[in-house]
């Protein structure tokens, strides 16, 4: 059964749409998606670092679009493994758990990488929106569309727009 690496920032988690809400909360600072395309999100988010480092930010986060049923079905077919970078924002650890278990309850513990890089993790297939995360990974690579990487290439990927794309392509 081919194994696949599934990012949850920008993939499973709309943390776009979380900052663009934080900062309208904030002040009433209305961030259009237009405005952020081709930027770094520390860049496109005035507050970027003070909201990943709040308490309740990653917990928050809205699911992207379809998701849901569309990564319940793959983990049917697939050996599933959700792998994320939360080690740089303490926070993120235990909100990131809680929130899977939350809105992907066919997950378990068991399918969750907490990790500080992705290049040593293997599997044959990886999905992620962080170009720096499938340049070296060697099995098929499959870039999920967000404002920061609208510049980006990645060599042998396949660029997908939403979760529609992903269950037609696996």
């Amino acid at each position: 059964m081919k194994t696949i690496l599934v990012d949850m920032d920008g993939v499973l988690a709309n943390t776009n749409q979380h900052f663009i809400d934080y900062e309208y909360k904030r002040n009433s600072n209305q961030i259009l998606w237009d405005n952020i395309s081709g930027l770094p999100e520390a860049e496109a988010f005035p507050n970027f670092l003070e909201d990943v480092n709040s308490k309740g930010f990653f917990r928050t986060v809205p699911v992207v679009e379809k998701a849901v049923e569309v990564l319940k079905y793959l983990n049917e077919k697939y050996n599933v493994l959700i792998v994320s970078s939360a080690t740089e924002f303490p926070n993120s650890l235990t909100e990131k758990a809680e929130w899977l278990i939350e809105h992907f309850p066919f997950i378990s513990w068991k399918q969750m990488i907490f990790c500080g890089r992705k290049d040593f993790i293997i599997g044959d297939i990886m999905i992620d929106d962080h170009p720096k995360n499938l340049d070296l990974f060697p099995g098929q690579r499959i870039l999920f569309s967000q404002p920061h990487n609208t510049n980006s290439i990645v060599e042998n990927s396949i660029r997908v727009s939403g979760w529609d794309d992903v269950m037609n392509i696996l």
